[in-house]
């Protein structure tokens, strides 16, 4: 027996479920992704537009840079570690480049010292939760905790640098996580090139699909801790040198002004 279906309800019933998914800001199938001829996929970025209004809401995570031709920003998740964030810092003081760390409270209290460190190199930090947890799963009590507890603990080991940008883990903006980065006057940092490297796909895919997918304008997501990220060092090693030959320039989100030529 076939059912026949209005066209109208299957188009409003198809909005509803579009709608639903952009709202959450799950960043499974992200808008600014879109495949083309070969099946591959490249960046699309969304139109610009700030993070908060003029009377302070929070409009929306940023997924883009803005700072002029060529300029990208490039960013690390889940440190500090000790065995991979001071070899990427190498590489980044190798290349004079600029970089944000988003790190993780608990790992911040534990190594202080490379929390130090990524300051004093000149390097942006930005709030990723105090342990890495799905906040969609918590009440807004427990993610202002969240929030808290590691800017309190980047503050400290940072000697008194308190990040201005926050990283949902997972890209799990809701509307509680975005409320609260508005209380704590935090700028939500998405992104608009995912590697995946966390998977560990391997290197020389990790470094294939950054140099493929970035554009002027480009926040780039690696992970300099949260497990083996040998193969996103080996990456970094491999399409850093070929993006600053490609005319590339470095800055952060937060400032969104060039910080760093790349020569």
């Amino acid at each position: 027996m076939t059912v026949s279906v209005p066209r109208r309800a299957v188009l409003y019933t198809s909005g509803l479920v579009m709608a639903a998914v952009g709202g959450w800001g799950l960043l499974v199938d992200p808008p600014w992704r879109h495949t083309v001829a070969g099946g591959r996929s490249r960046s699309r970025f969304p139109t610009p537009g700030p993070a908060q209004s003029e009377d302070g809401d929070v409009r929306g995570p940023q997924y883009h840079v803005d700072a002029g031709p060529k300029t990208i920003a490039i960013t690390f998740d889940d440190g500090p570690d000790p065995r991979y964030t001071p070899f990427i810092l190498d590489e980044l003081r190798r290349h004079h480049v600029t970089a944000t760390f988003c790190m993780i409270g608990e790992h911040a209290a534990r190594h202080p010292d490379l929390v130090a460190r990524v300051v004093d190199e000149g390097h942006a930090l930005a709030n990723h939760t105090w342990s890495h947890p799905n906040l969609r799963h918590l009440r807004p009590a427990q993610i202002r905790d969240q929030i808290e507890k590691a800017a309190d603990a980047i503050e400290s080991a940072s000697r008194g640098n308190r990040p201005g940008l926050f990283r949902a883990p997972f890209g799990t903006f809701t509307p509680a996580v975005l409320s609260a980065c508005s209380e704590y006057d935090l700028r939500p940092l998405a992104w608009s090139v995912d590697p995946r490297d966390w998977s560990r796909p391997g290197s020389a895919r990790i470094a294939a699909t950054v140099l493929d997918r970035t554009r002027t304008g480009a926040i780039i997501i690696n992970h300099d801790g949260g497990g083996d990220r040998s193969q996103t060092l080996a990456a970094v090693r491999t399409y850093l040198p070929r993006l600053i030959a490609a005319g590339y320039r470095f800055t952060t989100p937060f400032s969104g002004a060039d910080d760093s030529d790349g020569e």
